[in-house]
């Protein structure tokens, strides 16, 4: 009994000294870029490095921050794993399930089985290219899209928003629009939730746009190839 006493007492000292180890380098690593705030800080089993996870992005340390290892890739030699990759999609993972869905435009495609949400600038010229090349070649998806125009790149795009916003048929404004440069005649002048969509996209860690998330959460930048785009909905659909 005795035995065991000792075994539970030294498990949670370690666990307070893991704790503590990575308390302290979340506070070395915000004291010493004070602009930044740091989501988690995990040890991993390599080498003495410690994970932050900042700024939607991982970064290596140890605990002394004597030096930092950032836009790097963790691979396991023996698995071959990209261990920042799979961590990465951890991390950022969120709630499909909990978006507010009636914020954002909703188009489907074919039978609209799988389901996709994409943040999305009217004037950012990499969502055009998304919704030009890559996603006119996806079926069989309902995708959501918020609009989120970045004022400091796009000075006109939140008007532009409330137009398509304020239109009698969303769906179809925001179709002539991307795909074919044409804004509705009529008045932005109903409510458009752009502050709230502002405001769920920094909590979801949105820095650019297009950003996609699928219905298992994990999250794609960019206007990537289709084919890809179709992989993530394949596995996100079987889940």
């Amino acid at each position: 009994m005795l035995k065991k006493i000792v075994s539970i007492a030294l498990l949670s000292a370690l666990t307070t000294f893991a704790m503590a180890d990575e308390a302290s380098v979340k506070k070395a690593v915000e004291s010493a870029y004070p602009k930044f705030k740091v989501d988690k800080v995990t040890k991993t089993p390599y080498a003495g490095l410690y994970e932050v996870f900042m700024g939607g992005q991982i970064i290596y340390t140890d605990e002394k921050l004597t030096f930092l290892i950032a836009e790097g890739r963790l691979v396991d030699p023996k698995t071959k794993k990209d261990i920042t990759g799979e961590r990465l999609d951890e991390l950022t993972r969120i709630d499909f399930n909990s978006l507010p869905l009636d914020q954002a435009i909703k188009v489907v495609k074919g039978d609209g089985s799988r389901k996709l949400v994409v943040f999305s600038d009217v004037d950012c010229p990499y969502c055009k290219r998304l919704e030009r090349n890559e996603l006119s070649n996806i079926t069989d998806v309902t995708v959501y899209t918020f609009l989120y125009p970045i004022e400091q790149l796009h000075p006109d795009a939140a008007n532009k928003s409330k137009l398509i916003w304020c239109a009698s048929n969303r769906a179809k404004a925001w179709e002539n629009w991307i795909l074919k440069d044409q804004l509705p005649s009529a008045a932005g002048n109903c409510e458009v939730p752009l502050e709230k969509v502002g405001q769920l996209a920094r909590k979801a860690g949105v820095n650019s746009t297009p950003t996609l998330f699928f219905a298992d959460g994990k999250r794609m930048l960019g206007a990537q190839p289709y084919k890809e785009i179709e992989r993530m909905l394949n596995a996100a659909a079987k889940k």
